[in-house]
This record gives C-alpha cells, structure tokens and sequence, in this order.
C-alpha cells in the first residue's frame, strides 16, 4: 500500500477510503499486505483528480464507476455493431 500510495501521491488512508467506498478492492499478498493491479491505481488516481477539483469522495467514486460502466457499454455496442450490407 505505501509504494502505492507513493506513486499516486496520496495518503495510505486516502487508498482505504476508496476501499471502504467499494470503488477498490485490492488483493491481498501472504503477508496480508494490500496489492493493487494497474487497473486499480488508474481508478486510484483518477479518484484523486476528481478529489483535488473539489468533487467528494463519495462522489467521485460513484462518477468513477458510471465512467467504467459506460466505457464498457460502450465496447460491447461497438463489437455488436456490423456493417450493413449494400
């Protein structure tokens, strides 16, 4: 979580919070410590944009998670669509 929170530039208890918001869910290595995937520390780091202009956390979170919902809307109505054909 340190080294995390490092190359975020954010507070460790800055990352528990977006854990107890349900917006992470970060794996746990043997020793019980906190690993986080590539894809997590870009919702991470995306959450501390929205934070640092003045969005709530709470809020940002839930932004966050209707940004990714519609992304992936979005991907699957792109692979449905074809061509119609002439």
């Amino acid at each position: 979580m340190g080294r995390a929170a490092e190359i975020l530039g954010v507070s460790a208890a800055f990352l528990r919070s977006l854990g107890a918001a349900k917006l992470i869910e970060p794996q746990r290595s043997n020793g019980g410590h906190r690993r986080y995937s590539r894809y997590q520390l870009r919702l991470a780091a995306r959450a501390r944009e929205l934070v640092d202009q003045g969005t709530a956390l709470e809020a940002a979170c839930r932004i966050i998670i209707l940004e990714d919902q519609l992304a992936e809307a979005l991907r699957i109505n792109n692979s449905h669509h074809r061509p119609a054909d002439h």
